[in-house]
Parts: structure tokens; sequence; C-alpha cells
């Protein structure tokens, strides 16, 4: 049984964490349990719009808002498929809710609704997710990899890309900048 519970829960890379998915990385944890965990990226823009995404479906952006709206690499695995993180959750064709406010969706009709301006009120949309098996996220922890906290969806809606890693930090009263990149162990 596992002792803690991740699930909307902010996964901050630590500045000594050398993988290069997951460097100076903000991870939006959508479940944690038993089997391993799975989340979302959210700080790593891809060079490529929403509108590429929606023309490879053949639908069209109705304003070129939408279709300027950033995609961003959510992990490592899966990179073919998409995911829309959500707010307000509502029902898709496929959907996981994450909380009572927040879902995470992979069907056509959520990208059909948001190429038509008419699907929900914020967005982040990614290529490919992050997993880790039973057990890996823990282990991975326990060696300092990562800082966690309780997510603000703040974060990922309203604030740029680029400053999301060190908000997230400094959320928790913690100062990136101030971290040594050497891992001890009292």
């Amino acid at each position: 049984m596992q002792a803690f519970n991740l699930t909307n829960h902010f996964l901050i890379a630590m500045p000594q964490l050398a993988d290069p998915n997951f460097v100076r990385s903000v991870t939006y944890i959508c479940v944690h349990n038993d089997e391993g965990a799975m989340g979302i990226v959210v700080n790593r823009p891809l060079d490529m719009a929403l509108g590429e995404v929606l023309s490879q479906m053949a639908l069209s952006p109705g304003t070129p808002e939408i279709a300027a709206q950033p995609v961003y690499l959510g992990g490592p695995v899966h990179t073919d498929r998409g995911f829309v993180l959500h707010r307000p959750a509502s029902a898709w064709g496929s959907s996981l809710n994450v909380t009572q406010d927040v879902a995470l969706s992979t069907s056509r009709d959520i990208l059909e609704a948001m190429a038509r301006g008419a699907g929900p009120s914020e967005t982040l949309v990614a290529l490919g997710y992050a997993g880790w098996g039973a057990g890996q996220l823990e282990a991975e922890m326990a060696q300092n990899a990562w800082l966690s906290g309780p997510a603000d969806l703040d974060i990922v809606f309203k604030l740029p890309a680029e400053r999301r890693w060190q908000s997230a930090a400094s959320r928790l009263g913690v100062d990136l900048g101030m971290l040594s990149q050497d891992v001890g162990h009292a």
C-alpha cells in the first residue's frame, strides 16, 4: 500500500535531476496509486501550435488565437498521442477526472469543441505523458530527484511556461536557485 498520494500535485524537478526528459520540469500528476503514476509535464512547449495538431486531424481552428495556442511535450511516453489537461472538467468521450474541477481528456470531441471555440475555458494540450511504474516514483523521491506539493492550476493555465518551474517551487517556499546541485544524505 502506498504511503502517500500525489494525485493533483506538482512534481518539480530538483536542480540535480539530470534526466533530459525532466530537467527543470514541472509535472502535474493526474493519477498516483499502487500501480504507479501518470502526469503531464506542463512547462515544455514544443515548436508547434494547436493549429498544426488540428490540421493533422482535418479540423480548422475558428480563430487565429485558437490556432496559436502552444502544444507541450507532456512527457516521454506515447509522444504520438494527444492529451488535453483542462478545467472545468466536463463530459468528453474519454476523460479522466483528476479532481471535481480538473480533467485529462484524450478524445477527438474535445479538440473539435476547442477548434470551434466551445471547449473548456482553460486548457493545456500536450503530446505524450510522464509515467512511472509501481514504486518507481517513490524511489525517485527517496533519491531527492523531485520536490512535490499541492498543484496550483493558475501556474499551469495562467503563467508563461518559462516561469512555471520556479513559481511552482516558490509556492512551496523553495528558491531553486539557492539549492545545491550536489546530493547528500545525513
